[in-house]
């Protein structure tokens, strides 16, 4: 059997596949090794593979953000390995797991809008351009962090309108010493940040947010998007159809965000909110 997980800041999903039947789905807390240190990411993978009969895993496919570099990629192997001693152990960035949910095997430019950001050109193969992740304290344009780091700031600053101001204040009654406290002592600070994204998708009708995510999501294009793809990529693969996104935040802001596609002339062919539906029909299709 293989077990495929797909594994960002926030969650992860695990699948367990017995050829082309699914035999579990379950979904737990995410992590990401640039942030959160081994003795919580081993208990995270270790009462996550309690759920699963662990004796015919012969093959693990583990997608992950912060994977992107051997070090982190071995790290997770290593702590599979000491559960899972017979199993094959893969593990691949997140945003190979983009392309694979979204194009299969065919090239494209794939996009994740989730807690964090990315974005790289697929041939079909292999990715063979990405922009250089930066974190959440510097990078991760568009991402529910990032949103989220947008409307606190502007709350405490007092840009954010009185009337979503009242709402803000009523729904998470911020004190500032503890908030700070939290972002630069608490763990996984970007999970915390990206929760205020939530406040953006229950008022998306707003004016005000409607312009701030628009803002986000026009940053991630312009450093995320096209830094990714050389000049001559975007118009061709935008001719074509072929940029997608994965992520929640893509998912729910969809509209937002075609929106500032279109502002650049480019075209999205596929909003997964869940990359692991795409991925289960990756490789039940590679069962054939």
């Amino acid at each position: 059997m293989t077990l495929i997980i797909d594994c960002g800041s926030t969650k992860a999903e695990w699948v367990l596949l017995n050829g082309k039947n699914v035999v579990s789905r379950f979904v737990s807390n995410g992590f990401n090794p640039n942030f959160c240190d081994e003795k919580l990411i081993a208990e995270i993978i270790e009462n996550s593979l309690q759920n699963i009969d662990n004796q015919n895993v012969k093959r693990v496919i583990f997608y992950g953000s912060g994977c992107g570099s051997e070090a982190n990629q071995n790290k997770i192997k290593v702590i599979f390995q000491k559960a899972l001693n017979k199993a094959e152990i893969v593990v691949f960035p997140d945003t190979l797991g983009a392309c694979h949910a979204l194009f299969g095997k065919k090239p494209g430019i794939a996009c994740i809008l989730g807690t964090g950001s990315n974005a790289c050109v697929f041939d079909g193969e292999k990715i063979t351009r990405s922009v250089a992740s930066l974190g959440f304290m510097i990078g991760d344009e568009g991402s529910g962090c990032h949103i989220g780091k947008r409307i606190v700031h502007d709350y405490f600053l007092g840009l954010m309108p009185e009337d979503l101001r009242l709402k803000f204040d009523e729904k998470y009654h911020l004190d500032r010493d503890a908030f700070l406290k939290r972002v630069y002592q608490g763990e996984q600070p970007s999970r915390f940040l990206a929760e205020f994204a939530k406040f953006a998708s229950e008022n998306i009708d707003n004016q005000y947010i409607k312009q701030t995510v628009g803002l986000c999501f026009e940053e991630f294009i312009k450093f995320s998007l096209m830094v990714s793809a050389k000049d001559n990529e975007i118009p061709r693969f935008a001719r074509n159809d072929s940029v997608g996104f994965v992520g929640s935040i893509a998912y729910i802001f969809k509209e937002i965000l075609l929106q500032q596609l279109e502002n650049y002339n480019i075209k999205c062919s596929i909003i997964l909110k869940n990359p692991m539906d795409g991925l289960i029909e990756f490789y039940k299709e590679s069962e054939r």
